[in-house]
């Protein structure tokens, strides 16, 4: 019986070890509103190729990597290949508001979040 319980928590130590290890992601933002993103991945390189290839439009170029955080990116929603911005921090709501207020500063009027992404616990 007691061998059984310590093979159950060596399995979930092994879980556990296993979900932390993949705590890599990136933000990749491009002309136009294009973004792509990429959380709990493998490490930090693996995540940056997977958003630079999802993000289909032009230009487009990772802006952050994350590891435990949040990262937000925000358009003028009147002219998506205006004015931008984006951000990253320990919680969304702030990684969100962040970019908002640089899409803002940047000539946005009507700034709202177009991708937004958290890596492990972010």
């Amino acid at each position: 019986m007691r061998s059984a319980f310590v093979a159950a928590c060596l399995a979930a130590l092994a879980i556990f070890v296993a979900v932390q290890a993949r705590a890599a992601g990136a933000l990749a933002t491009g002309r136009c509103g294009a973004f792509g993103y990429a959380y709990d991945d493998v490490s930090p390189e693996a995540a940056s190729l997977r958003a630079r290839a999802q993000c289909k439009g032009r230009d487009c170029r990772v802006v952050t990597s994350l590891r435990k955080t949040c990262a937000a990116f925000a358009i003028d929603a009147k002219n998506a290949c205006g004015p931008s911005g984006w951000a990253q921090a320990g919680e969304l709501a702030q990684a969100q508001s962040i970019a908002s207020e640089q899409c803002q500063r940047y000539g946005g009027r009507s700034c709202v979040i177009r991708a937004w992404v958290c890596d492990q616990r972010g």
